[in-house]
């Protein structure tokens, strides 16, 4: 599959956070805990430079347990500061918070001696698309000041969000990057769903999802939909799954478009299993 896309507003989007860079004490940067390297633009650390930043792997309840401990401690030996969030049910949100004042102490002791006192805490939120940057400014926010969609894109300007407390965050569209140079790269962002499905062949897509997910292990495809995928293709697999699900069209064939979007939507919410697609190397 080729898989690439890069809306205009992106480039737009890039520029915006250069020039803005200099109106905020920290930078969180948002990640997917399925795929924390696929779902992090390689122009972030050259567009931040020594900007304090802490990384939050949202959607770290639909990752694996044992993986997310991984990543995280991959990112610390790293010198970068990172939290797990699920943003959807309120987790992991102190741990913004107060890594926050911790990131930022230094910049408010300067801003205090120079008679600046009660200024709020300025972040900026920076991420691909589709990652849950609204769902986490609605969590930290306790308000639907940002628009959520489950969709990637739904985000278009830049908008400062005023959080309960002395903390302000300036949101910003999702960033992609013009090419993706590693085939699983791409592959990875459109599981996820970081790329509009519109895209893409959807087929193709669960073909090779069901290809990767028995790599990692056969269990969830068959816990999941009770069958054994032994000496079993994808395709073959596909069929089995499409026929329990009842995908039948005119004539007895497989509806292949129903059942393709039915894996891709059971592996996006989690429910064939808490599942992280990459570790670091």
């Amino acid at each position: 599959m080729n898989i690439n896309w890069y809306p205009g507003h992106m480039k737009k989007t890039k520029e915006s956070i250069k020039k803005n860079l200099s109106l905020v004490d920290i930078v969180y940067e948002i990640i997917d805990a399925r795929i924390p390297y696929s779902s992090r633009n390689p122009d972030v650390d050259g567009i931040l430079g020594n900007k304090p930043r802490l990384i939050i792997m949202n959607k770290s309840d639909l990752a694996d347990a044992e993986s997310n401990k991984i990543w995280k401690s991959y990112f610390e030996q790293k010198k970068i500061p990172v939290v797990n969030v699920d943003s959807l049910n309120n987790k992991g949100l102190d741990q913004v918070i107060n890594m926050s004042y911790v990131l930022t102490e230094e910049k408010r002791k300067a801003l205090e001696n120079r008679g600046v006192k009660n200024r709020p805490i300025r972040a900026m939120i920076i991420g691909i698309p589709n990652v849950g940057k609204s769902t986490l400014i609605n969590s930290l926010s306790k308000r639907k000041g940002a628009k959520v969609g489950n969709r990637p894109g739904v985000t278009k300007a830049n908008q400062w969000i005023k959080i309960k407390g002395d903390l302000e965050l300036l949101d910003t569209p999702g960033i992609l990057w013009p090419k993706f140079e590693d085939k699983e790269v791409g592959l990875n962002l459109a599981f996820t769903g970081a790329i509009k499905d519109e895209l893409l062949d959807i087929e193709s897509l669960s073909f090779e999802l069901v290809k990767r997910l028995n790599l990692i292990s056969t269990k969830f495809i068959e816990n999941r939909y009770n069958i054994s995928v032994e000496d079993k293709s994808p395709y073959d697999i596909i069929v089995e799954i499409g026929t329990k699900r009842g995908c039948i069209i005119r004539g007895g064939e497989i509806d292949f478009n129903k059942v393709s979007n039915i894996i891709l939507d059971e592996y996006r919410k989690g429910v064939i299993g808490r599942i992280t697609l990459e570790l670091p190397n």
